[in-house]
């Protein structure tokens, strides 16, 4: 057994090689005890990249030198697509899992391969389109709880309930960085013998880390000297990440602890964590072959602009206005937090998307002009938001669907073409309201919340639908953004006692002495209740 080793640094001995063969012969024992030794399954954590792909195989080959008669106990290897990941490494991914089903099959392994997807209410383009929610940052990093630890966690759980416990298998390195150490040392605390910890997130569950002391160079070494059990290239696999320069993959994410892919080589093409994606970028500035994927990074270099308060409404998303302090050098003021993108920057995105791809359609290689950008059962939950949640009954996803692509958007929700108003109706209620949007904004609401209620058997909690629906739409924006204001400064008197403001605050009849009356013209109310 090695000992553990902490991120490479100049001047630290490196192992030679034929110290990583005993380690590769220990971890093969290791490997085959720990398979044997209970009826507790394995799930393995395997993003298609040279770590997960080297602990895959590691297991793969200990356990094909088992006797078929000791091969019970199921494997199982799981990867996420959220559905936005980089084209070429989704391909790659794809096409390993299928080719893993197949050899594991031919050699008799009880290695069982799943492709997970997130659910079609938390992918990417359904929030961001959809909802409106601005894109990922530090702070609001709503992306990767949906995206990847959601249809991870469903299918560790679901493993779980059949089985009592579980192993979970990652290709977790300590060299990966100067934080990834800190973190796994940490969960060192927790260990119960070599390489297996305790999972303090996951009851009835077990972390075993194989490679945890491996260097990078260790890992390219036995990828290439070693061949790929289940036939696929690890040559191939060394071209494509030569191909970028960042240093890390993108890990398979089981909980908010694992760090997502904001400093990885591989992640979402889409990925704003990240100041650039230099490894799209590398793939296209250094493979021609490449090149189509240009739209792709222009959206997402798009989408990353740090203050985009200009794109979205001046409301959270439930409709409330919520301050907060803004520190700008020192100068500090209160606020709106701006919530979704509005509804011009919804769509804007919308045809955005499309038009990529649409043009990648025709401009990749034949092995990739079936890319899909943005899946029907996406499209059509983004157009069930923006009709049933949104009240936007101008159903404008077809129209921009059909200009985009030349085709006619077949929604394959059941009944989703059916409705009393139309963008004939929305037409006209612009014309009305003129450029008064909150007034358009409004009219809309209540129109189509009548229209949502009138289907129903019965109308009970129609009024309070239609109230909160002046609410949060009956003012101006200045007049809410006031209002947000009043309350802030309420709640702070009386949190300080002051009985005076909350009485100016509240009644109105308290006057700052700097005031000058004759500044304001008189109201009917001055001059009845003229003060002596």
């Amino acid at each position: 057994m090695t000992t553990a080793q902490q991120p490479e640094k100049k001047g630290q001995q490196k192992r030679t090689v034929a110290d990583l063969v005993d380690d590769i012969q220990t971890l093969t024992t290791e490997i085959q005890e720990l398979y044997c030794l209970d009826e507790i399954p394995w799930v393995i954590g395997y993003s298609g990249g040279k770590d997960s792909t080297a602990t895959l195989q590691l297991i793969w080959n200990a356990l094909s030198a088992l006797p078929e008669a000791k091969r019970v106990k199921p494997v199982h290897v799981i990867t996420t697509d959220t559905l936005v990941e980089n084209p070429v490494v989704s391909a790659w991914v794809r096409n390993s899992i299928e080719q893993m089903k197949v050899a594991a099959k031919e050699q008799n392994m009880p290695i069982q391969a799943h492709l997970l997807y997130p659910a079609v209410k938390d992918t990417f383009w359904v929030n961001l389109i959809g909802k409106g929610y601005p894109a990922p940052r530090n702070r609001m990093r709503w992306c990767t709880d949906r995206l990847k630890i959601k249809p991870t966690d469903s299918f560790i759980r679901e493993v779980i309930q059949a089985n009592g416990e579980v192993i979970l298998v990652l290709g977790t390195r300590k060299a990966e960085s100067t934080k990834r150490a800190a973190t796994m040392a940490k969960h060192r605390e927790s260990r119960i013998r070599d390489h297996i910890n305790t999972n303090p997130n996951r009851p009835n569950s077990l972390i075993y880390l194989p490679i945890e002391d491996w260097q990078t160079d260790e890992i390219w070494i036995y990828l290439n000297q070693w061949q790929n059990p289940w036939g696929y290239s690890n040559k191939d696999l060394f071209i494509m990440y030569r191909g970028a320069t960042a240093d890390n993959e993108c890990p398979l994410v089981v909980d908010t602890s694992t760090p997502s892919c904001g400093s990885s080589r591989f992640g979402c093409w889409v990925c704003t964590i990240v100041n650039k994606d230099k490894s799209m970028e590398a793939m296209i500035q250094n493979d021609e072959e490449k090149e189509w994927m240009q739209p792709l990074l222009d959206i997402r270099n798009e989408l990353d602009i740090r203050d985009d308060r200009d794109k979205r409404d001046f409301r959270r998303i439930w409709g409330e206005v919520q301050l907060f302090e803004r520190n700008v050098d020192g100068e500090v003021s209160v606020e709106p937090i701006h919530g979704p993108y509005t509804k011009y920057w919804r769509e804007y995105w919308l045809r955005k998307v499309l038009e990529a791809q649409t043009e990648t359609r025709k401009t990749a290689p034949e092995n990739m002009r079936d890319i899909t950008l943005m899946t029907q059962e996406e499209l059509s939950e983004i157009r069930r938001i923006w009709l049933e949640d949104k009240h936007e009954f101008d159903d404008s996803l077809p129209r921009i669907y059909e200009e985009v692509t030349g085709e006619i958007f077949k929604d394959p929700r059941p009944g989703a073409g059916y409705s009393l108003l139309g963008s004939d109706e929305w037409e006209v209620l612009e014309e009305i309201c003129a450029d008064d949007a909150m007034h358009l904004e409004l009219m809309s609401k209540l129109l189509d919340t009548e229209r949502q209620y009138r289907k129903k058997g019965r109308r009970v909690g129609i009024y309070d639908s239609l109230e909160k629906c002046f609410v949060t739409s009956s003012h101006s924006p200045e007049e809410a953004i006031k209002n947000a204001h009043l309350k802030r400064d309420l709640k702070t008197a009386v949190d300080q006692g002051d009985v005076k403001k909350v009485k100016q605050l509240t009644l109105g009849d308290a006057k700052d002495e700097s005031d000058d009356a004759s500044d304001k013209p008189p109201t009917w109310g001055s001059i009845k209740f003229k003060k002596s």
